[in-house]
This record gives C-alpha cells, sequence and structure tokens, in this order.
C-alpha cells in the first residue's frame, strides 16, 4: 500500500493561468500541467536562488522531496519547450500559508490580513465586490 502523500506548502499562487508557444499552431498533443508546487520548487531553487536545503524547509518537506519535485518541474518545462505545448498550472498536492482571493472581474489575486479578513472582500485593484477563495485540497 502507497504511503499518503503530504502537502506541500506554497506561499503564493503562480501570477498566471499558462503559456503559450509563440508562432506555432499546432495543437494536436496535450498541454503540460505544472503543478502550484513544481512552481514553487523552480521560483525558490531558480529565481529566489536558494539551495535545496533552505528551500525544502520553506515548503515544509525533506530535501529528497524537494530534489524530486525540483526535477520533475524542470523536466516538464523542457518538454514544454522542445515540443511546444503549453504549460498550464494546476493545483497539486499543495496548501497556502495564508488565504488568497481571486477577484473574477480583473483576475487579481491577493491575501488580505488576518485583522481584515472579518471585513467584506473588496478586490484592492478594481474595487469588484465579487471575490473567489482560491481552495487547494
Amino acid at each position: 500500500m502507497a504511503r499518503r502523500r503530504n502537502l506541500r506548502r506554497v506561499v503564493a499562487p503562480p501570477g498566471f493561468k499558462g503559456y503559450r508557444p509563440y508562432g506555432h499552431s499546432r495543437h494536436q498533443q496535450g498541454a503540460v500541467e505544472l503543478y502550484y508546487e513544481e512552481y514553487e520548487a523552480i521560483k525558490l531553487a531558480d529565481y529566489d536562488s536558494l539551495n535545496h536545503l533552505e528551500a525544502s524547509k520553506i515548503m515544509g518537506i525533506s530535501r529528497a522531496t524537494f530534489a524530486r519535485i525540483y526535477s520533475q518541474a524542470r523536466q516538464k518545462i523542457a518538454l514544454a519547450l522542445v515540443e511546444s505545448r503549453e504549460i498550464t498550472t494546476v493545483f497539486g498536492y499543495a496548501f497556502f500559508d495564508k488565504s488568497w482571493y481571486q477577484c473574477p472581474v480583473c483576475h487579481s489575486k491577493f491575501t488580505i490580513p488576518a485583522q481584515k479578513e472579518q471585513a467584506q472582500l473588496i478586490c484592492p485593484l478594481c474595487g469588484s465586490k465579487e471575490i473567489k477563495i482560491l481552495n487547494i485540497k
């Protein structure tokens, strides 16, 4: 029997839903799904220049698990680049440190300080009151 998979901590959701190759019209192949935790691993290791041990502590996982997630993310990105595939982001096995919200009008993602969460939610960019909470498993 397989061991239950632990959720991985993600600081913030990606600021995009996906990427498409520019100037390529082949749509036969499916999109490559990049999990939120894979995005977080790429961000911590490559963008923030953290070593695997530091990044694994932020995500609340072991260094070996971080290395595996990071390797999978790089393979998926390489596959998308070489085969001109679209990249889409999906929840995966992650949880957020804080509550994150998304405005369906302007599509911005934001978090609210704990003391203001009881007040009515309003988008900080467009002022819309139609706010959805981003839930992850």
